[in-house]
């Protein structure tokens, strides 16, 4: 079969039978298509196949053309962030509850074949890099494709900081934290939140307060190059955290200053041709369906 992808990687997190299942399948698919298949060293353990071909998570960037990963959005995430400066396109295969970015149904691998000849849509969604300096030293970094969210630590209190964007101060605020999101992550935990949900086209950033001590403070949405800096204060009495994608979270303590804007570098997202966004939305938050008018 012609490819426009020489080497397909596959990843997927095997957290139950029905993941294992459907790597499986696509494995398989993949062989019966004769497509060259590289399966991440992790995934292919938890398989249980000495015979497949493997390659450690990190080379997924550069040896591959094209990742399918199966599973839900978090598995997506955890792909993302493997490959967050390369352009490798991503497809996902969905064996998750909701799928807004893994949008191939286990029951739909004929739509891979298509794929591979070219048919798709392809989408560019932008990341969010965060660094954390203290005293002007860098005590944290990490990169988000949903969000970057400031928490309180283990235990429940409300966290002072203060908000800027573009080096011009926004307010100062006292919340159980803050949700920065994209709008790939405006249906995410920004979403449980209050936070809108944006369009995946927007070059733009939501920002939403957390139980915020005042009934004036709500989301707001800013446009995508800017930079926002928060400064924790120094009279918090434990270390909140960041935790990007709910990755694990990183201290900030009191007096630190973070820093959060736009990754240069964005994710490569591959879709059917089939694919609708309103039509996800639809099926994923149970919107209500069309409702068919009578004529006259």
């Amino acid at each position: 079969m012609s490819t426009l992808f020489k080497t397909v990687g596959v990843y997927g997190r095997v957290k139950n039978e029905g993941v294992k299942e459907t790597l499986k399948a696509l494995i398989h698919y993949l062989a019966q298509l004769s497509q060259k298949t590289l399966v991440e060293a992790e995934t292919a353990e938890s398989l249980n196949d000495p015979s497949l071909p493997t390659i450690p998570r990190e080379q997924l960037g550069t040896e591959c053309d094209l990742l399918i990963v199966v599973g839900g959005d978090g598995s997506l995430l955890h792909a993302a962030h493997a490959i967050v400066n390369q352009t490798i396109p991503v497809l996902g295969i969905n064996r998750g509850s909701l799928g807004f970015l893994t949008d191939v149904l286990p029951t739909e691998l004929e739509k891979v074949k298509s794929i591979l000849a070219g048919k798709y849509i392809l989408e560019k969604r932008f990341l969010l890099t965060t660094n954390i300096k203290l005293n002007n030293k860098l005590i944290g970094q990490d990169n988000a494709l949903n969000e970057v969210a400031l928490l309180p630590d283990a235990k429940p209190h409300m966290i002072e900081f203060e908000i800027y964007i573009d080096n011009q101060f926004v307010c100062s605020q006292d919340s159980d934290g803050l949700i920065i999101a994209t709008p790939t992550g405006s249906t995410a935990y920004a979403l449980s939140g209050g936070g809108p949900i944006l369009h995946p086209h927007l070059d733009a950033i939501v920002m939403v307060p957390m139980f915020p001590h005042t009934l004036s403070s709500r989301p707001i949405v800013i446009e995508g190059n800017c930079q926002i800096n928060i400064i924790v204060s120094p009279n918090n009495p434990t270390s909140p955290r960041i935790s990007c994608d709910g990755r694990e979270a990183l201290d900030a303590p009191g007096g630190c200053h973070i820093k959060i804007y736009k990754n240069p570098n964005p994710l490569h997202l591959i879709h059917p041709v089939d694919y609708h966004y309103f039509k996800a939305l639809r099926s994923k938050l149970h919107w209500g369906k069309k409702l068919q008018y009578s004529k006259g």
